[in-house]
This record gives structure tokens, C-alpha cells and sequence, in this order.
């Protein structure tokens, strides 16, 4: 499949707006709303393009844990199927040779960290090793917002497409009652209301209200899965740096302004800044880690991890 432009545009506008419609990004675009159906069927079915509507961790104050795995050959892809299913895990990626897990967990409560980290991953059979550490900060990616990959859409456009928040409203609390949502939501942040009332056996208008009251709260956020090859990435890379703690700020606000970045945060650990970046390929990794990132001050030590399969990028498995 060939990506256009137009392609980059539609999938910008849905960073931005996962549930924006067809009309309003038509309006925005410069194309009839048809086009843009006709493009976001096609860039589904044949880029994998996938929009997804996740709770917001920092608006809700959960832990975020980054997991660290490391597997027997013949364990890790079936470990790594197992953590993907779980529907607190944000993304699932094997790298290192295939035998080690990376990944990233979202904590609600202290009872749920613990029965993961003190309970179920130990006793997980032909599991080598476990290393988890909690993120304290987040510069890029997720709810933070749309990384630099995308560049496709102008300043104008982007205002025009960014979602509607409450003004100085607090996140809504999510309940037991929201599952269903949420289960749909990670399926296909899409939906339209009447599709949602049908998976959820709610009346349409409570449907409605309650997505209202979730994303305008910033309780809920949309993000958006590709197949990255597609848009000209081929080299994703894990990265653990050790940084001096003075200079972790200042190298997490200049790692929002690198391109290659698509995820970076602080962490506990003996590591203290974890970063995804992804690149056309290896040669432009070599690149950045020699001119941008090994030059910022303050980085001591970058240990990094190419991703050999993402078993879980966002929502739910497939």
C-alpha cells in the first residue's frame, strides 16, 4: 500500500480527534466527508490503522509500572500474547533476541500493583527474570498527546480539530459500571452512539452523556495504531537511559522536541529515563543516538533494545 498525503493528513486529524467526524475533518481537510470515509476504510483495512479510546492515566491518577521480562526462547511470544490480553496493559513489545518482554501496565489502586508484581508475573513458568519500575513523568506519547511524527497538518488545523475540554474540570471517576464502555472503547474508539448503546444495553442518551462527560473531563483519550513500516519506519528501538538527576527535566523537554520520539518518561530504577524511538532504519537510529541524543547533557548511558514484534500497541488484541 501506498501512503499519500492525504493518508498522513487523516491520520494526524485522528491523533488529534480520534472521534472526530467525517464531515469535520473533510471541513478541515479540504475534502468531502465521502473522501474521508473512503480513505479511513481503506488506511483500516490496509495499514492497520486502528483508533482506540483509552482511559488517561495522569487525569486519573494511576501508577504507570514499565516492565522489563526476561523469558526462556520458547516462552517469551506466549508470555507476551498473555500480557497483551490483560486489559491493563498499554503496549507489549518483544526485543532483545526474543527473549525479553518490555512493556507497560497501568495501576489503578496499590491492591492491583501488587497482585501483579508481587503474585502473578513470579509465579509465570519459564519466566527468568522480572524488572518493574514505576513512571514518575511523562514527556512524550500516550495521553501527552501527538508525538512529531506527525507534521502533516498545519497550526490551524490542528486548533481547528483539537478536542473540547471542560474548563477546569476534574477528571470524571470512572466506575464498574463504565466496563462496558471501556471495552468497546479499546476495541474501536470510533463507535458511533447508537453502536455503543448496542454494546453496552444502555439507552443511546446516557451513552451519549457519558462519552461527553468522560472525554470532556479528560478521563478518556483517543490514540491511534498504524503499522509504522507503512508511513517509512522501520527501526523501533527501546532505550533506557541513566541521567545525572539534575538534568532529567531538562533532557525530557528536549526529547519532546525530537522527531525520532514517540514515547519517553521518567522512571524509578536503576535507569531513570525510558524512550521509544523510531527511525527508517538502523543507519538513521546510528544517527540519532551519535548526533542528538548521546549529545544531550547530562545522558551518562543509553542501553537500548530493538523491538523485534509488537505483540501489543494499543486497546485491545486483535
Amino acid at each position: 500500500m501506498e501512503i499519500d498525503e492525504l493518508d498522513r493528513q487523516m491520520t494526524h486529524a485522528l491523533r488529534i480527534n480520534g472521534r472526530a467526524g467525517y464531515r469535520e475533518i473533510g471541513a478541515v481537510l479540504g475534502v468531502s466527508d465521502q473522501t474521508v470515509a473512503r480513505r479511513y476504510r481503506r488506511l483500516r483495512a490496509d495499514a492497520g490503522l486502528r483508533v482506540v479510546g483509552l482511559p488517561n492515566p495522569i487525569e486519573l491518577g494511576y501508577e504507570t509500572w514499565a516492565l522489563r521480562l526476561r523469558a526462556t526462547p520458547d516462552a517469551a511470544l506466549s508470555i507476551a500474547m498473555a500480557l497483551a490480553r490483560r486489559p491493563d496493559t498499554a503496549w507489549v513489545s518483544i526485543t532483545s533476541g526474543g527473549t525479553e518482554i518490555a512493556c507497560s501496565v497501568y495501576v489503578p489502586a496499590a491492591a492491583d500493583r501488587e497482585a501483579l508484581l508481587l503474585q502473578k508475573l513470579p509465579r509465570t513458568p519459564r519466566l527468568v527474570a522480572v524488572s518493574a519500575h514505576c513512571v514518575i513523568h511523562n514527556y512524550v506519547g500516550g495521553a501527552v498527546g501527538p508525538d512529531l511524527r506527525d507534521d502533516a497538518l498545519t497550526a490551524g488545523q490542528i486548533a481547528e480539530l483539537t478536542p473540547r475540554r471542560t474548563s477546569g474540570a476534574s477528571a470524571a471517576h470512572l466506575t464498574a459500571a463504565d466496563a462496558p464502555l471501556l471495552e468497546a472503547f479499546a476495541w474501536d474508539g470510533r463507535l458511533s452512539y447508537a453502536e455503543l448503546a448496542g454494546r453496552t444495553g444502555w439507552p443511546e442518551s446516557t451513552v451519549r452523556r457519558r462519552v461527553q462527560e468522560l472525554f470532556e473531563s479528560g478521563s478518556l483519550y483517543t490514540d491511534v495504531e498504524t503499522e509504522p513500516e507503512l508511513f517509512g519506519f522501520r527501526a523501533a528501538v527501546i532505550m533506557w537511559l541513566s541521567v545525572a538527576p539534575s538534568r532529567v527535566a531538562s533532557v525530557g523537554a528536549a526529547l519532546r522536541e525530537h522527531e525520532e520520539v514517540v514515547f519517553a518518561a521518567a522512571t524509578t530504577g536503576p535507569t531513570n529515563v525510558q524512550v521509544t524511538a523510531i527511525c527508517p532504519d538502523m543507519p538513521a537510529f546510528y544517527r540519532y543516538v551519535t548526533e542528538r541524543l548521546g549529545s544531550l547533557d547530562g545522558v551518562e548511558r543509553i542501553e537500548s533494545a530493538p523491538v523485534l514484534k509488537h505483540v501489543k500497541q494499543l486497546g485491545s488484541v486483535r
